[in-house]
Order: C-alpha cells, then sequence, then structure tokens
C-alpha cells in the first residue's frame, strides 16, 4: 500500500496544537504497522515562516502547491464571534485560493474553525459537513450550498472530513488510523497514548450541554431542571422558580431551542440519566430513583422514545 503523504496547515494565527496531536497519532500508527504508512509534511501558502496561535513561530516544509500531499489537514483559530472569522477570510485569501486549485483527488480535512477555510475554498460544496456549533447561523447563510449537518460532530464523505470542536482532529485521525490499519490498530494505540473517549455517536443530548447555553434564562432553566426531581418538573413550577409567566417561559424556550418546555426539560433530565449511565456503575433503577421518577418502567420508555435505546443498551454501547 503506497505511503500516504498528509500536509499539515499552518497559517496565522491558527492552533497548531491540534496539528501535532494528529502528527503523534500518525507517527504511533506508523510505529504500530513496522513502517511508513503516513508522511507528515508541515506546509503553508508559500515557506516564510507562520506565527501561529500561543507566540508560536512555525517553519513549513513546503507550500502547499508543491508538496504534492495525498490529504492536507487544515487546523482551526482562536476566534470568538462572526466578525473575526470574516477578516480571518479575508486575511487568508490567497491559503484558500491554493485549497480550491488542489488536484481533485486530494483529500480535504478540517476542524472547528478552520471548516471555514475550508468552505470558502469551495471544496465543501454539495457535501455534508459540520463545524463548532456557534458558528451554524452564520456558516448556513454564508454557503448554502453545503449540506450543514450540525448535530453531527463529525463528517465524512470520500475526500472531505470536517469535525468540530478544539479536538476534532481526534476524530479525523482515528478514521483515518482505522481506514489504513484496522479498528484494533486505532484501540491499541488509544490504549497506550491514553487518549480520551470521542463524544457518543447520538445526537440526541448534544444540544442541551449547559456549556453550550448563553441565553441566562436557558442557563438558569436548565440548572433548575437537574436539581429538582422529575416528578416535579412541570411548567408552573419551573416558571414560578425562574420568576417569570409559564407564557413568557413557553415562548423563550421556543424561540431559543426549537422545543416546547416540555420537551427540553425532559431532554436535560433523561441526559442527566445518560451521564450516570456512562459515568457510573448505579444500577437503571437507582439512577431512576435518584433523579426523581417516581416509576421505573415509565423512565425506561421515556429513554428509550428519546434514544432508540433502552438504557441498559445505552450503557452498553457508551460506557466509557
Amino acid at each position: 500500500m503506497p505511503v500516504q503523504k498528509i500536509g499539515l496547515v499552518l497559517y496565522p494565527g491558527c492552533m497548531p496544537a491540534g496539528l501535532f496531536a494528529f502528527a503523534d497519532l500518525l507517527t504511533a500508527a506508523n510505529r504500530r504497522a513496522g513502517e511508513q504508512r503516513f508522511e507528515l509534511c508541515w506546509v503553508g501558502l508559500d515557506s516564510e515562516p507562520v506565527d501561529c496561535a500561543q507566540g508560536m513561530r512555525l517553519q513549513p516544509q513546503s507550500s502547499l502547491a508543491q508538496a504534492a500531499c495525498s490529504a492536507v489537514l487544515i487546523p482551526g483559530l482562536w476566534a470568538d464571534s462572526e466578525a473575526m472569522i470574516a477578516q480571518v477570510l479575508e486575511a487568508n485569501r490567497g491559503l484558500i485560493r491554493a485549497l480550491s486549485q488542489l488536484p481533485r483527488s486530494t483529500r480535504l480535512w478540517s476542524y472547528c474553525t478552520g471548516v471555514c477555510l475550508l468552505a470558502q475554498s469551495g471544496r465543501l460544496q454539495g457535501e455534508r459537513a459540520t463545524a463548532t456549533w456557534w458558528l451554524a447561523s452564520s456558516l448556513q447563510q454564508r454557503f448554502p450550498q453545503v449540506d450543514w449537518q450540525f448535530e453531527q460532530t463529525q463528517v465524512s464523505n470520500r475526500l472531505t472530513a470536517t469535525a468540530s470542536g478544539v479536538s476534532g482532529y481526534l476524530p479525523i485521525a482515528r478514521a483515518l488510523i482505522e481506514e489504513q490499519l484496522g479498528a484494533l490498530v486505532y484501540r491499541e494505540i488509544a490504549t497506550l497514548m491514553v487518549l480520551p473517549r470521542p463524544e457518543p455517536a447520538t445526537p440526541v443530548f448534544r444540544s442541551v450541554g449547559l456549556m453550550q447555553q448563553t441565553d441566562p434564562l436557558l442557563r438558569r432553566l436548565h440548572l433548575l431542571v437537574e436539581r429538582l426531581p422529575a416528578q416535579k418538573l412541570g411548567v408552573q413550577r419551573l416558571a414560578d422558580e425562574l420568576a417569570v409567566s409559564a407564557r413568557t417561559l413557553a415562548r423563550k424556550v421556543r424561540a431559543l431551542t426549537g422545543l416546547a418546555v416540555a420537551d427540553q426539560v425532559r431532554l436535560i433530565k433523561l441526559n442527566q440519566a445518560s451521564e450516570r449511565l456512562i459515568l457510573t456503575a448505579d444500577s437503571i433503577s437507582r439512577i431512576s430513583a435518584a433523579l426523581g421518577y417516581g416509576d421505573e418502567s415509565s423512565f425506561r420508555r421515556t429513554f428509550k422514545h428519546v434514544t432508540g435505546l433502552t438504557p441498559a443498551a445505552y450503557r452498553q454501547q457508551y460506557k466509557v
């Protein structure tokens, strides 16, 4: 099997930590295979040093156009607003053009905010893709010809792959190693390097993570639901606790999540249950009782209705 030459793309302000981690994983894969299956090459728009995040200046080994890579990985950058993303796209027009001019057979991978550069190159048109969740609205408007699937943390196509979050390099590396060397080899590498467990594939609970709630009322609702027993989560009780009318609460939750209050509350509470199923050895009956479900059978039915899995099957599939 031919060696895959993979370009690690450097551009001003990029976060190189993921590139180093990706390189370490492929180096481990080469050692495990007993031969070089992956060749790594640091590339930039040209061969000039690149000022990256955290004050790091890194030297490309080759320009992107001359490296002749079979695949390239584009990292993210520190950005906390759509305006910053727009500035980065403008400042990197040369790199974006170089990406667009790569041979059509080149595999293009990106993660986190770096997906914006890949999308701007046009190489995601008509492709499924994902990116960091807070960019969803902006990217859908800016790149309507991309089939955005923000409920997924990683999306792979024949020639493109995208992932969300600053650790998005990990599922991309995993898919590559499993493709070339098999799932067993990746599991051995993951054990040896004590890699974090990838996020479960089910998208059901991703929208209710507390870190993702930026609206103050939604955050207060989330914390309140986690604190109260499931049996006491009526809409009027919640509204009273939050010092708003039930109508205001319903309108605000619908506007922010697209869900009725009861549906949002159910997701938050079942997310608590899912975490305990994954992270503890507590019995299902104990988890049900601890979270205030009066009827274990009802809890089991509701959990399966929402996730598609029984609590026992969910634990077996996603247990850390």
